[in-house]
């Protein structure tokens, strides 16, 4: 390798898109792999995501002008960080993304999250290997899963109110103690939006829509505990489908739990194919 450099960015531009995207191109096909990179979502958020634009978040080396290894931290707003990277086929074995994911571990120490998540697809050899050398400890796995797009889909109830949340409802949202929501799902994105579904003027349920580069994304679908098991799960997942379709996209996505075995039935049932797994694992400060 001849003049090698290592970049380290805040938030990503175009220009690191197209690098990225092409290593991405690369590994995925030679590998026979998926790699949840989420830059996508990056580039959506660019420096609306004011939180973190004191912090490195983007770790890319380049050989000449070539980007040959990335490594990038991902933050949905939660209590936990997660990373995931690549390295080009004819760099590996070289300690790149060893130095990279050392930077990027540097940075986790700055923040106030206490854990890191790395996560690699289930069936790639070298990605969990890599991980189990920094950690054994196994947190969870998700189906990553694709709709197809030819399956019709009718409500059943109609006296729900399917509507986007407004800033209004974070103080209700919030009571319910709704699982997967933070306050600042609510501020409005170019990549999407939460959307709430009432019965009799109570919310029942919660989702978050996104739209990115024509892929619609479905996450944190939750009904409330006293309404499940009764159809509003599957309701709320319809409309939810529904409604990214009205925006004309190519595809829908979203990821569930293993373990989640009802979620991942009533998906299913929807039309949601599985695509891969992704093993997730933790790191957790003072303990590594």
């Amino acid at each position: 390798m001849n003049n090698n450099l290592i970049k380290l960015k805040e938030v990503l531009d175009n220009n690191d898109f197209a690098d990225i995207d092409n290593l991405k191109n690369i590994c995925a096909n030679y590998d026979k792999t998926h790699l949840k990179i989420e830059i996508d979502y990056k580039l959506s958020k660019g420096d609306k995501n004011s939180k973190n634009m004191n912090f490195i978040n983007e770790f890319m080396f380049y050989d000449d002008n070539k980007l040959v290894g990335y490594a990038g931290i991902c933050d949905f707003g939660g209590d936990k960080l997660e990373v995931n990277g690549m390295v080009h086929p004819d760099y590996r074995r070289k300690g790149i993304f060893t130095r990279l994911f050392s930077l990027a571990k540097d940075e986790f120490y700055k923040r106030d999250e206490k854990v890191m998540l790395l996560l690699s697809d289930n069936n790639s050899i070298a990605g969990i290997d890599f991980i189990k050398n920094i950690t054994n400890d196994y947190d969870h796995s998700e189906y990553d899963m694709y709709l197809d797009m030819n399956v019709l889909h009718n409500p059943s109830f109609d006296n729900l109110i399917f509507r986007k949340a407004v800033h209004k409802d974070v103080n209700t949202i919030a009571k319910e103690n709704f699982e997967f929501f933070h306050a600042n799902d609510i501020e409005e994105i170019s990549s999407g939006a939460t959307y709430i579904i009432e019965n009799c003027n109570e919310i029942i349920g919660k989702v978050r829509l996104e739209i990115i580069d024509d892929i619609g994304g479905i996450y944190g679908l939750e009904i409330l505990p006293d309404y499940r098991s009764k159809g509003y799960g599957r309701e709320l997942l319809i409309m939810s489908i529904n409604k990214l379709k009205e925006s004309k996209v190519k595809a829908i996505n979203l990821q569930v739990e293993t373990e989640n075995k009802n979620a991942l039935n009533l998906y299913k049932s929807c039309g949601f194919k599985e695509n891969c797994i992704m093993d997730y694992y933790r790191l957790i400060k003072g303990i590594s």
